[in-house]
């Protein structure tokens, strides 16, 4: 079964405007997959969309929609009741490097709403389905800071975590309705999510390698780590004291953000 058959023919992608999200469409589209493109920015949507159709001659729907707002699902499930929907690809989200109480709480709620409730909201509503045609797969784009509790970017870090062990227990849950779910957790990558948290990247990974290792491996294992660099990180952390990688993460973090001037007092 190619994967078209296994997982089309329609693929939602969440934060589809720029970085990981953009080329998670591009590497569908040349698929054949036909996409739905979700993200707040309408112009560069639509500027994707038309040149994914024009090159791989698929369909791709631009749904400009903000995923912290409270009603967002009902304007996807609108945009997306005559189709059928097999993948999801619940990428959109974002960071805020720098101490926490400095931080505004609507901002610090939004990132709540972006990297974990729209998620479970989007799951719950294209797995549903899924599970009624008994095939399907969503990806979770969680990171390797799901696996250290991190100062100055402590509420970015606990929502990969949830990404990280629900993308973990519905795999569980959902393989005996054929449906694969795997958790992505990419480093550092080029993409603007430094530039929007307020940090800054560090050997970072470019977005083609990242998504062809997720495409790769859904269906195969539970989680995908991109980078050796990564992988050796993840293992090592499994075999030392939590305390110290809170403690040598909120170090690295603390010159990273200072040199930014994100920290109280810059």
């Amino acid at each position: 079964m190619t994967f078209l058959e296994r997982y089309g023919p329609w693929a939602v992608v969440t934060g589809a405007s720029a970085g990981i999200g953009a080329e998670f469409a591009k590497q569908l589209a040349s698929l054949g997959m036909h996409l739905v493109l979700v993200a707040r920015r309408e112009q560069r949507l639509n500027d994707l969309a038309n040149e994914l159709r024009e090159k791989y001659k698929i369909d791709a729907r631009a749904v400009p929609a903000d995923l912290a707002r409270q009603n967002f699902a009902d304007t996807l499930r609108a945009a997306t009741s005559s189709l059928e929907i097999g993948l999801l690809i619940n990428n959109a989200g974002f960071g805020l490097a720098g101490n926490f109480f400095d931080h505004d709480l609507q901002r610090e709620l939004e990132l709540v709403d972006v990297n974990v409730r729209s998620q479970i909201a989007l799951t719950h509503v294209f797995g549903k389905e899924m599970i009624r045609r008994k095939r399907g797969g969503i990806i979770f784009v969680s990171s390797v800071s799901a696996f250290i509790a991190t100062p100055y970017e402590a509420s970015y870090a606990a929502s990969k975590v949830q990404e990280l062990f629900l993308a973990e227990a519905l795999r569980y849950e959902l393989r005996a309705h054929g449906v694969d779910v795997l958790a992505l957790c990419p480093g550092s990558t080029d993409t603007e999510f430094h530039e929007i948290a307020g940090s800054r990247a560090v050997a970072a990974m470019g977005v083609e390698p990242v998504v062809r290792l997720a495409l790769e491996s859904l269906g195969k294992k539970p989680t995908a780590i991109p980078g050796w660099h990564n992988r050796m990180l993840v293992y090592l952390l499994k075999c030392t004291p939590r305390r110290l990688h809170t403690f040598f993460a909120g170090r690295v973090m603390g010159n990273l953000t200072r040199e930014t001037g994100v920290l109280s007092g810059r």
